[in-house]
């Protein structure tokens, strides 16, 4: 039901909220959620124009959340890289449903309006702080780097 792409934009935000504001190397957020650097950095840069990231460049460069992981929900996360289409009109162009759809396309609206709300009342915060004994992803938060001031 959701693309790889939305999958991979969903760990980067997960990983990137365990990080409590560190800015993350694309290639640590790569290793730490499985996905390929490449396509990850493509991922971050939607979410980026998005405005759930912000990037910052140099040697200390790297990606960090743009808002507290309690007001990004997954939905934020969906709608950057892939919305969420609803069926508003029969998708066979048949004049005689218009708007009033028929019995399988209202269920399939029905669903994705129940995946809507579901998506829109979680937060990323929900996720890192489930209490259940599975952690979101691998080997989080990003670790901490030397600055060279110590």
């Amino acid at each position: 039901m959701l693309s790889q792409t939305v999958e991979y934009a969903l760990r980067a935000m997960v990983y990137l909220a365990s990080a409590e504001e560190e800015v993350c190397p694309v290639d640590e957020v790569a290793e730490g959620t499985k996905v390929p650097p490449s396509y990850l950095s493509k991922v971050l840069q939607n979410l980026n124009r998005a405005g759930l990231v912000q990037s910052k460049r140099g040697l200390q460069g790297g990606y960090h959340l743009s808002k507290d992981p309690t007001e990004t929900t997954i939905l934020d996360v969906v709608n950057a890289v892939e919305p969420i289409e609803r069926i508003h009109t029969c998708p066979l162009e048949l004049k005689s449903h218009g708007t009033n759809l028929c019995p399988l396309h209202r269920r399939l609206d029905s669903a994705m309006a129940e995946v809507e709300r579901a998506f829109g009342t979680t937060t990323l915060q929900e996720l890192i702080t489930d209490p259940s004994p599975s952690v979101p992803l691998c080997d989080f938060p990003c670790p901490k780097r030397s600055t060279g001031a110590e």
